[in-house]
């Protein structure tokens, strides 16, 4: 009895000791959600208005594996800044951790970025868009699915373009960077 008491306890404290402790980016949206320094914005798919029947398969395909997307952005302001540096220190980290795969960097005189995913090279569930400028802040957009294939992302950007979506949504976000 002794030796399962000792084999459960040694088991229990391995699990405890090998689970992941770094936060997660959904952790990271949940705590900033309500700080004013940050936007948080839910978008479900269906707020795309997108005409399914419209569209050809590979866009249908596409457009069944979105849920949805989450906004998140940090305002800069200049008095903020070491806030900002600390912020944008922490999705650094969240985004370098091994939960992460690089599918693109972004590197412009005005920003600087990254595109990662999350899932299989055939079945993303979660690709994570993150964009930095020092002067305005930055933003870190999830799209969240089911099986999305990396070939078919493009044909959702083209849905997305050929829809009625009117970026009413965003008005909150487009309000709070350019104020």
């Amino acid at each position: 009895m002794k030796i399962i008491t000792a084999f459960l306890g040694m088991a229990l404290l391995l699990s405890v000791v090998s689970c992941d402790s770094s936060p997660s980016l959904q952790e990271y949206y949940v705590d900033n959600s309500e700080n004013p320094n940050f936007i948080a914005i839910d978008l479900p798919a269906s707020l795309l208005n997108i005409e399914e029947a419209e569209l050809p398969e590979e866009q249908r395909e596409a457009l069944r594996s979105l849920r949805k997307l989450n906004i998140l952005a940090f305002k800069r302001t200049g008095s903020n800044q070491a806030e900002f540096e600390l912020e944008k220190g922490k999705v650094s980290e969240i985004l370098k951790g091994s939960r992460y795969k690089d599918l693109m960097k972004i590197n412009s005189p005005e920003m600087k970025g990254m595109v990662k995913y999350q899932g299989d090279d055939d079945a993303i569930d979660e690709v994570v868009i993150y964009g930095n400028n020092n002067e305005k802040g930055f933003a870190l957009v999830r799209v969240l699915g089911e099986d999305m294939n990396p070939a078919h992302l493009m044909n959702l950007v083209k849905a997305i373009q050929k829809s009625d979506f009117q970026g009413e949504q965003l008005g909150a976000l487009k309000d709070f960077i350019s104020d």
